[in-house]
C-alpha cells in the first residue's frame, strides 16, 4: 500500500481531476447542450487532461527532489517511498496514455493531439528550466491551466469561442496568484537552489502584494460573461462565481495581512477551493 499511495500522491489526484474537469467545462462553454456532443470526445478529453497533469506532477517532483527534501520532506521521492527513476518511468506511462487519449479525442483531426503536445511541452519547459525564472515560470504553469479549457473547446468544435477565452484568462490570472503564493511557502528551499521566485527576489511582502493583484484581476474579469449582449452564461452563474470572487478577495486580504510561510500555505490550499467553485460556476452557468 505504501508504494501505491506514493504513486497516487505523486500524481496529485485533486489537481488531475481539476484539469480533467476543466476540459469538460471548456466543452460545455461552447456546446451547452452536451447531449449533442459525442461523449467519447468528452471522456477522452478528460483522460487527456487528467493523465498529462499527473505526468507533469511526477516529472516536477523528480526535478524538485532536492528542493522538496528541504521544503516538503514527506513527499514520495524525498521520503524514499518512490525512487527517482520510478517516478520518471511512471511519468512516461502517464504521458503515453495522455497522448493516446488526445489522439482518440478526435481521430479525424489532429488539433487535439497537437494542443496536448504543446501543453505538455510548456509544462516540461517549466519543470526543467522555467521554474528557476520566477514569474515567467509562474506564467508557464498558468498557461497550461488555461490551455485545458481551450482543449475542451477544440474537442467539440474547431473554433475558439469568446467565453472560453474569458474563463481561460480568469484561470490564468488566479492560478498565477496561487503560484506566487506557493513561492512564499517555498522560500527556504528555493533560495538554496537559486530559484528566483518573486518571494526570493523581492521578499515575502511584495510577493504577497503581487499575488493579491493577480487574484483581484481575476475577480474583475468575472462579471464580463453576464454583461455581454447576449450574456454568455445564465443567472445561475452568479451565486457560484460570487463564492469564488469573495473567496479570492478574502484570501488576498489574509495574505496581505499575514504573509508568513504558514499562512501562505493555508491561502494556497484555500484558493484551490475557490478555483473549483469557479469551475462549477462556469459549467452550471453554461449548461443552464
Amino acid at each position: 500500500m505504501g508504494k501505491l499511495s506514493g504513486y497516487l500522491r505523486l500524481m496529485r489526484p485533486v489537481n488531475c481531476l481539476m484539469m480533467g474537469f476543466a476540459v469538460i467545462v471548456g466543452a460545455a462553454l461552447v456546446s451547452p447542450n452536451l447531449a449533442n456532443v459525442l461523449w467519447s470526445n468528452l471522456l477522452y478529453g478528460f483522460i487527456t487532461g487528467f493523465m498529462l497533469t499527473a505526468a507533469s506532477m511526477a516529472i516536477n517532483d523528480y526535478y524538485d527532489r532536492e528542493i522538496d527534501a528541504i521544503n516538503e520532506p514527506n513527499r514520495p521521492i524525498p521520503s524514499g517511498v518512490i525512487k527517482p527513476k520510478e517516478a520518471l518511468a511512471f511519468a512516461f506511462i502517464l504521458t503515453s496514455i495522455g497522448f493516446a487519449a488526445a489522439y482518440l479525442t478526435n481521430p479525424a483531426n489532429f488539433i487535439c493531439l497537437i494542443t496536448a503536445i504543446i501543453t505538455w511541452t510548456i509544462s516540461i519547459t517549466y519543470v526543467t528550466v522555467g521554474k528557476r525564472t520566477g514569474l515567467l515560470g509562474n506564467f508557464l504553469v498558468s498557461l497550461c491551466v488555461a490551455m485545458s479549457f481551450l482543449y475542451g473547446n477544440l474537442a467539440v468544435t474547431n473554433t475558439i469561442k469568446l467565453n472560453v477565452l474569458i474563463f481561460a484568462s480568469m484561470a490564468f490570472l488566479s492560478n498565477t496568484g496561487r503560484e506566487i503564493t506557493k513561492g512564499i511557502v517555498d522560500v527556504k528551499g528555493d533560495k538554496m537552489q537559486n530559484v528566483k521566485t518573486l518571494a526570493v527576489r523581492f521578499g515575502e511582502k511584495k510577493a504577497a502584494v503581487a499575488a493579491a493583484l493577480f487574484y483581484l484581476s481575476a475577480v474583475l474579469l468575472s462579471p464580463i460573461p453576464l454583461l455581454l449582449n447576449p450574456p454568455l452564461v445564465s443567472l445561475w452563474f452568479i451565486p457560484l462565481v460570487a463564492v469564488t470572487d469573495l473567496g479570492l478577495a478574502a484570501s488576498s486580504f489574509m495574505l496581505l495581512k499575514d504573509y508568513s510561510r504558514e499562512n501562505a500555505r493555508k491561502v494556497k490550499k484555500t484558493v484551490l477551493l475557490w478555483l473549483i467553485a469557479g469551475l462549477l460556476a462556469f459549467f452550471i452557468g453554461a449548461l443552464t
